[in-house]
């Protein structure tokens, strides 16, 4: 199966969904060593930012995104419309990484 297309429209431009599969969501929890943290936000912190929870939020979004697209392939379809991230905190140094969306059998037209 080609690549599963993950899109926050309802659609996808030169593809008419033909059939919904179904909710699927990706998950990853994040979590923080409170020490080297704080090491490492004092190097990163420049002008407001810091590269080091950046990137920890970048590989939550991809291990759900990966999450989400083999669930969509589990259910037979090739890509997943009305994709939508939340991110949640979960106690002291834990964030939750979550996508949703549905499931959809696509053809080109």
């Amino acid at each position: 199966m080609d690549e599963i297309t993950i899109t926050t429209t309802d659609s996808l431009e030169g593809r008419e969904i033909v059939e919904y599969r179904g909710i699927v969501s990706g998950e990853a929890i994040i979590g923080a060593n409170v020490v080297s943290d704080i090491a490492a936000g004092i190097r990163d912190i420049v002008g407001g930012r810091s590269g080091s929870y950046e990137k920890k939020i970048a590989t939550g979004r991809e291990e759900a995104t990966a999450d989400i697209r083999a669930e969509a392939e589990e259910l037979g379809a090739d890509a997943v419309v009305g994709a939508s991230f939340d991110y949640e905190e979960m106690g002291e140094g834990m964030l939750w990484v979550n996508i949703s969306g549905t499931a959809v059998t696509t053809r080109r037209e």
